[in-house]
């Protein structure tokens, strides 16, 4: 297998991925090569077909067809006044899982460290201001980590809305230090939101 480029740099690329190393890498290869028909063709496909069309929204940052509406921020069949503010998709996805949340979400993609504001542009927080004011939101919910990364960039959009006088809450009990929203089970994460906090600005 070292002996063959292409395998080397696909196992190299899986290995990035989350949960999986070296070893589990090699095992999914060899079974997608030994189900070139079932397994291997039609992921090479679909893989090609979601970078083509799978984009990020600019507007909340959640995926979306490339062109199509986004149906968490454009579609407005259902008129929420809340927004929650998480840091990547896995937690938007935890979080509707969970079935406690009924409204909009703002995905950041990312976190701010202590030290830098630089990425606050790819957070997409000039966004979130933007649709507070257009969607009457009458309360944001910032469901960022119990990191430091995480409570950095909450204590940054809670400055951020200051001059916005909406009322911005933030996950409560059942939330540990250090632990992030994806990794969370369904019970935490209802505990979490009933007994979220508001922020006093």
């Amino acid at each position: 297998m070292q002996n063959i480029p292409e395998i080397e740099n696909l196992i190299k690329l899986i290995s990035k991925l989350p949960g999986l190393g070296p070893k589990s890498a090699k095992r999914m290869i060899l079974k997608m090569i030994n189900n070139r028909q079932e397994l291997l063709k039609p992921l090479a496909q679909n893989l090609t077909e979601v970078f083509k069309n799978v984009v990020r929204c600019k507007i909340c940052g959640t995926l979306k067809s490339n062109n199509s509406l986004c149906d968490n921020c454009e579609i407005k069949s259902k008129k929420f006044n809340k927004i929650c503010v998480v840091e990547s998709i896995s937690d938007q996805w935890a979080i509707e899982n969970s079935s406690i949340f009924q409204g909009y979400f703002h995905i950041l993609g990312g976190t701010l460290s202590n030290n830098n504001i630089q990425n606050k542009e790819d957070l997409l927080i000039n966004s979130l201001v933007e649709r507070i004011s257009r969607d009457n939101i009458d309360e944001v919910i910032l469901a960022t980590s119990a990191t430091v990364e995480g409570q950095t960039t909450a204590f940054y959009i809670q400055d951020t809305l200051k001059k916005t006088n909406i009322k911005i809450s933030k996950l409560a009990q059942g939330l540990p230090v250090g632990g992030e929203i994806e990794n969370l089970d369904d019970g935490t994460l209802i505990s979490a939101f009933k007994n979220r906090k508001k922020i006093e600005l």
